[in-house]
C-alpha cells in the first residue's frame, strides 16, 4: 500500500509539472527546468553519503563496536551488502542511512542513540535504516526532489518574468497557479517522504521478525528528541529515523516524517513472528 501511495504521489507531481510547464513555457520550458533540476539533484544524489556524513562530522565506527556488529548482523537478515558504519558524537539520539544504492550505502548513528536503546531496539532502528537502503528510498526522494524543484523554478520564472502568452488563458488563474504550484509540489514531496518512512518501518520490522523492538525504540527516541536537540540542517531532516525538526497539527503536513504515535500504532498492530 505504501509503494502504491508513493507511485500515486510521484504521478501527481509529474502531472503538476506538465500543467505548470504548459502554463509557463510549453514543453521546451518544462524540459529546460526539468534538466536543470535533474542536474542539481543528481549531484546531491551521487555524493549524498560524503556530503551528509561530513556535515555531521561522522567518524568510521570501530569494527568491534556494538553498532558495527549490529549492522553486520541485521544486514545479513535484510539481504543487503554490509554498508559502511559511522558514529556521530552527539547526545541527541538519532540515526540515518545514506548512499546512492545498496552497494554504496552508509549507516550512521549518534552516541546518544547507542546509550539509550537496548539490543532489540537498536536492531529495529538499524533494520529501519537498512530498509531505506534496500527500498532505494534515496533514489525515490531524489526523483521527487527533481520534479518538485523543476516546478518551483518554473513558477518563480513565471512570477518574475511572466508566463507563456496565451489569449485563451485567464491571467488571474495563471497567477494563482504560479503561487500555489510550488506549495502543492512541496506538500506532495513531503507526503512521499512520509510514505517511505511507513514503508521502512514495515520492511525493517520484517527483517528482524519483531516489530515491537522498533516501536519501543521510536517511543524512546521521540521522548528523547524533545529533551536533547540536534543542530540539524532542514535539508537533511528527512534522513533521520525521527524528525529532529518536530511538527504537530497542521504543521505536520510540512513534515518529512509521519507522527511517531501513528508509526508506533501501526507497528504494534503487526504480530511478531
Amino acid at each position: 500500500m505504501n509503494s502504491m501511495k508513493t507511485i500515486i504521489l510521484l504521478v501527481a507531481l509529474t502531472v503538476l509539472l506538465v500543467l505548470v510547464g504548459d502554463l509557463v513555457g510549453g514543453v521546451q520550458g518544462m524540459m529546460l527546468f526539468f534538466v536543470i533540476a535533474l542536474g542539481l539533484n543528481m549531484i546531491s544524489y551521487w555524493f549524498s553519503d560524503k556530503i551528509v556524513l561530513s556535515m555531521y562530522r561522522a567518524q568510521p565506527a570501530p569494527e568491534n563496536s556494538k553498532l558495527t556488529e549490529t549492522v553486520r548482523r541485521v544486514s545479513r537478515l535484510a539481504g543487503v551488502p554490509m554498508p559502511k558504519v559511522y558514529i556521530i558524537e552527539s547526545p541527541h539520539a538519532n540515526a540515518f542511512a545514506t548512499g546512492r544504492d545498496p552497494q554504496h550505502a552508509a549507516v550512521a548513528a549518534t552516541t546518544g542513540i547507542l546509550s539509550l536503546l537496548d539490543e532489540q531496539e537498536l536492531d529495529g532502528v538499524v533494520a529501519h535504516e537498512l530498509a531505506h537502503v534496500k527500498n532505494r528510498d534515496i533514489l525515490i526522494g531524489t526523483i521527487a526532489a527533481v520534479i518538485a524543484g523543476a516546478i518551483t523554478m518554473l513558477s518563480r520564472m513565471a512570477f518574475f518574468f511572466g508566463g507563456r502568452d496565451d489569449d485563451n488563458r485567464s491571467p488571474i488563474m495563471g497567477i494563482v497557479i504560479m503561487i500555489t504550484a510550488p506549495i502543492a509540489a512541496f506538500l506532495i514531496q513531503m507526503a512521499v517522504s512520509r510514505s517511505r518512512e511507513y514503508a521502512a518501518d514495515q520492511s525493517g520490522a520484517g527483517f528482524v521478525h519483531n516489530p515491537h523492538g522498533l516501536a519501543s525504540a521510536l517511543r524512546k527516541l521521540h521522548t528523547s528528541a524533545q529533551k536533547v536537540q540536534l543542530d540539524a540542517n532542514p535539508a537533511t531532516a528527512h534522513m533521520f529515523i525521527v524528525n529532529p525538526l518536530s511538527a504537530k497539527g497542521f504543521a505536520s503536513l510540512f513534515s518529512t516524517h509521519p507522527p511517531v504515535e501513528e508509526r508506533i500504532a501501526r507497528l504494534e498492530g503487526t504480530r511478531a513472528i
